[in-house]
């Protein structure tokens, strides 16, 4: 038995809202807690966990641009935006 606690911060890195799920919840299905009560951004960090496209679709329908490498084991590399904004990646 384990618990996974996902958090949302703001630009400084603030914590503004804890998710807990269950430890076996992929990064992926638990990223739907905190959408809908996701405040107003303008971008979203986070890590290959969180790659999934009806998340991106989701965040790009909310206005957030994306900065989700994509997952090793996707067949089709992901573009999405650097956490440096002068710079575009493909995962």
């Amino acid at each position: 038995m384990n618990t996974r606690l996902h958090a949302v911060a703001d630009a400084k890195g603030r914590p503004i809202g804890f998710y807990m799920l269950a430890g076996p919840v992929s990064d992926y299905t638990g990223a739907a807690a905190p959408l809908g009560s996701m405040p107003k951004a303008g971008w979203l960090v986070a890590d290959r966990g969180y790659d999934a496209d009806w998340f991106r679709e989701a965040l790009k329908d909310k206005g957030i641009e994306v900065c989700i490498p994509g997952r090793k084991s996707r067949k089709k590399a992901v573009k999405y935006v650097s956490v440096r904004p002068d710079r575009t990646a493909a995962g």
